[in-house]
């Protein structure tokens, strides 16, 4: 009897709380203020964007770098430290998300004005192209300067995200047109830029006087930085003993990517494929040491994978690959039997593990020796190197983003 009076007690308290839930919520929600409404008298615009709990901070930078003839040292010291500079963004507590442009430009006359690569994450792509270009052009004094702004803020496809640090660094040796009619000045445009929430800074190659106010001019219009390098941009150049062991795994570890999808995703994947087949045959030891170095963090996952990697899809759990088309597969999976392709693909994945795990060890090894060499050589503190880190490390705070002061990576 008590059990059975027991029973018909909870069942009523059950029901009656069921019943009163929703009329609690609904008191709660017509009384309780919106926690996003600012107090009276705080203005919005002072308070500091913050990004979704779960989401990664995330970087979007563009470098505006002049290309003529008197840039040479400057643009050989680029195809070597794109990857350092990367793996130093990657440096953060929180390791973010990067994406990277760039704008070359030259002068009206010249082989172009500008050319632009759009932001991406796929930075072997990036720097495929970025391979491409030679110093060519210009010995009349002012460039194309107003232009290359101009296309960096405007054809550039920047997020609208107030929580992502988006960057440009303009480099460059001459001063801008100012005498082209046609021209958008580019206080204008880096007006533009600052509505936008895009920091622009300024770094001037050589001591050309006509140049310093311009540039000093555009990193305080763009709440910037303006430092100033040698010609052939002081880099840290200084190559390991680990360099080209880290080459050969990198090639190694990129060899076990597959990938799948239909004929226009194989396509766009061949594409990134014979991008980093480039940088294998015509980039130097020390940089494809760099690149392994940045691939083997988490920010640089983006990169090494690509889209649509089927180890890692199988690995992670996003697809069975027995349940893919056959069509889909890669076309040495396709002549395999199903029990072959799932013992292929685990194959690959115990092998991109191991070559991750010795990369990573190797890529600490490596960051030891030039972070010792960097102390004992006086800090580099002049060179580009360093002067971005501190750039970096300044403007990316407000984003959330925490860099180390021996974060920089070389």
């Amino acid at each position: 009897m008590k059990t059975r009076l027991l029973t018909l007690g909870l069942f009523a308290a059950t029901a009656a709380t069921v019943a009163f839930y929703p009329a609690v919520r609904q008191a709660v929600a017509t009384t309780a203020k919106p926690v996003t409404t600012p107090s009276k008298g705080i203005n919005p615009a002072t308070i500091p964007p913050v990004a979704a709990a779960n989401q990664r901070p995330q970087i979007e930078v563009v470098f505006v770098l002049d290309t003529t003839g008197s840039m040479s040292g400057l643009i050989a010291a680029a195809k070597e430290k794109i990857w350092s500079i990367a793996s130093t963004m990657a440096s953060a507590q929180t390791a973010p998300d990067i994406k990277m442009g760039l704008v070359a430009y030259r002068d009206r006359g010249d082989a172009y004005i500008t050319q632009t690569i759009p932001l991406s994450g796929d930075l072997d792509s990036m720097y495929a192209k970025l391979m491409d270009f030679q110093a060519d052009g210009g010995g009349d004094g002012p460039e194309s300067v107003n232009q290359a702004l101009h296309d960096a803020v405007n054809k550039i496809t920047w997020s609208q995200s107030p929580t992502i640090y988006k960057v440009i660094f303009l480099v460059g040796d001459a001063p801008p047109h100012m005498d082209y009619p046609d021209d958008v000045k580019y206080p204008v445009t880096v007006a533009l830029a600052r509505q936008k929430g895009i920091i622009v800074n300024a770094i001037q190659c050589g001591q050309d006087r006509s140049v310093t106010a311009d540039w000093q001019q555009v990193a305080s219009l763009g709440q910037g930085s303006y430092f100033q390098v040698g010609q052939s941009g002081n880099a840290v150049a200084i190559a390991t003993p680990y360099d080209k062991k880290l080459a050969e795994l990198s090639a190694q570890w990129d060899k076990t990517r597959l990938f799948y999808g239909n004929d226009e995703e194989k396509a766009k994947q061949a594409e990134k494929v014979a991008a980093t087949e480039k940088l294998h045959k015509e980039a130097s030891t020390e940089s494809q040491a760099r690149r392994a170095t940045f691939n083997a963090s988490p920010s640089g996952k983006t990169n090494f994978l690509g889209e649509n990697e089927l180890v890692d899809a199988v690995a992670s759990g996003r697809v069975k690959l027995s349940g893919l088309p056959k069509k889909s597969l890669p076309e040495s999976l396709q002549v395999l039997s199903p029990a072959a392709r799932e013992e292929f693909v685990g194959n690959a994945k115990k092998e991109r593990s191991e070559l991750a795990s010795e990369i990573k060890k190797l890529s600490e090894q490596r960051n030891d020796y030039l972070r010792q060499k960097v102390v004992a050589e006086g800090g580099k503190k002049d060179s580009l190197d360093a002067q971005l880190f501190g750039a970096i490390r300044r403007q990316a705070k407000d984003k959330g983003l925490v860099y180390e002061a021996d974060s920089a990576k070389y």
